[in-house]
């Protein structure tokens, strides 16, 4: 056994994040932590890792009683974490990143040549491929969390600690992910995992604890259970196989013809050609940095096209601001939950406002309703099952999923004829994700037209009428749900053609 946590408690004022939660770690495995959003999972591991002081309970290391007032203590007695965001130095080189704070020194100066050296041994040893020369903002996302993982390998991290480590990976990189975290075990480093996706828990782990409202509920040999046994526990309820019916679009109300962006001299969109109609969730697959990004951020307003049209409902709505787009009719869950999505400082109400603040019956000739704003925060709070203490609490207080839920009930809850979901579920729980699905779902079948945008390929599959796959800026592909095929799909992703007859 390489660590245990024995009767940890946390509390934040009336909220108790951890209740008594005691676990432990044998070296050379990989334990799964699973359970919904605000379940505690994520305190217990920055507990571990001296992001956060337990109010009581114990810590035991290598069978040493250990007290963690900063992640430099953890660090110390060999815990590394690689965090959801990652913490590096875009200007910097990666040998750079890797041994900041440790650097190697010839007398006074930086030696380059052998922190080079240094950091491509220490990539070839752990068989994690990197060019320690490449600059940090050269690196795409799956390179960037090699760097991460380095930087605690070369700190001699004994146990390394992953936070939902897939949620900005593609399904390639993904793949990589979990083939690094077999060959860290193999060569004796002890992983611990925290992660909604239950098939990458059974495809890489050796045990699971499941917890939920801040208590262990659970633990499991992964070779023991499997998906459906680990999400009843997370939610203690039976998640539903969704079954969707086929449709018959008709109208188009979202569309966009010859659609074109050059940034920096660089042609990002390329004449894009698609369409939504009412009654249908139609899928934009594509590996990260494909252009999606850019395709919803022209749709939505939010960055000018440089050619082409978008029309919402028929109406022309190219370059126009963001605000007359909304009022077109188009509802939005932007990718990033926090630099578009909310004001981390604002309250939950306020950001539950957003874009009605003006409107009745929360405002009336410039006078501002509390009561009904208030009213109306509690209700998506409610509906939505978002873990707030009250609606004055600040967006930023809240777990990322629960964050991600108010944002998705204020603009699914808007009724608008066009709703864009970017990464509607990112760091959400297998029971939200059920719930936001089937409100998305409920939104294609009440006539509405729904865009989806996600890196999960298995979320793009199982609900859309449609699918485009968006590459190196141009549509290089179209299925329909009856003839949707995942390897065709990632074909097409990496810009391979297929032969569809």
């Amino acid at each position: 056994m390489i660590f245990e946590m024995k009767d940890i408690v946390k509390t934040y004022g009336p909220v108790v994040a951890n209740n008594n939660v005691s676990l432990h770690l044998n070296r050379g495995e990989i334990l799964a932590i699973v359970g919904e959003n605000g379940a505690g999972k994520s305190t217990i591991m920055k507990i571990l890792y001296g992001l956060v002081r337990p109010d009581s309970g114990e810590i035991y290391v290598n069978g040493k009683k250990m007290r963690f007032r900063t992640p430099s203590d953890a660090m110390a007695a060999g815990i590394g974490m690689v965090q959801q965001h990652f913490m590096l130095f875009e200007e910097m080189t990666v040998a750079e990143n890797i041994v900041f704070k440790n650097e190697i020194h010839r007398g006074p100066f930086m030696d380059m040549n052998k922190t080079v050296e240094t950091v491509r041994a220490l990539s070839d040893k752990y068989q994690l491929k990197i060019d320690p020369t490449a600059r940090i903002s050269e690196c795409p996302v799956g390179l960037r969390q090699r760097v991460e993982i380095l930087k605690i390998l070369y700190q001699n991290a004994e146990i390394i600690i992953f936070d939902e480590p897939s949620a900005v990976l593609t399904p390639l990189e993904v793949d990589a992910l979990l083939e690094t975290m077999r060959q860290l075990a193999a060569a004796g480093k002890s992983i611990v995992v925290i992660t909604h996706k239950l098939q990458e828990v059974m495809a890489v782990s050796d045990r699971v604890y499941v917890m939920r409202q801040g208590e262990v509920v659970a633990e499991r040999k992964t070779a023991d259970t499997n998906i459906e046994e680990l999400a009843f526990l997370m939610v203690g309820r039976q998640i539903v196989n969704r079954v969707i019916q086929p449709v018959h679009a008709e109208k188009t109300l979202l569309e966009t013809k010859d659609l074109r962006l050059t940034e920096d001299g660089r042609e990002v969109l390329k004449g894009i050609d698609i369409h939504v109609d009412a009654g249908e969730i139609v899928g934009i697959a594509g590996v990260s940095g494909n252009g999606q990004s850019e395709l919803i951020n022209c749709i939505t307003g939010l960055t000018p096209v440089t050619g082409g049209q978008v029309l919402v409902q028929g109406q022309d709505v190219t370059n126009r601001s963001v605000r007359a787009i909304r009022d077109a009719g188009l509802a939005h869950i932007p990718e990033d939950r926090y630099v578009w999505g909310s004001a981390p400082e604002g309250t939950l109400e306020e950001n539950a406002l957003m874009g009605r603040q003006d409107s009745e019956p929360f405002s009336r000739r410039g006078l501002t309703n509390h009561g009904r704003i208030r009213e109306y925060a509690r209700k998506l709070i409610a509906d939505f099952a978002v873990k707030a203490s009250s609606p004055t609490q600040k967006m930023r207080e809240l777990s990322g999923g629960n964050a991600q839920k108010l944002i998705v009930a204020r603009e699914m809850s808007l009724d608008t004829p066009v709703l864009i979901c970017c990464e509607p579920t990112r760091g959400i729980d297998i029971g939200a994700m059920e719930a936001i699905h089937d409100r998305m779902v409920k939104k294609r079948d009440s006539g509405a037209a729904v865009l989806l945008v996600s890196s999960e390929l298995t979320e793009i599959m199982s609900l859309s009428d449609r699918i485009y796959v968006i590459y190196e800026g141009r549509i290089n592909g179209e299925f329909k749900r009856d003839s949707m095929d995942d390897k065709a799909l990632g074909l097409l992703m990496v810009g391979g053609a297929v032969n569809h007859e």
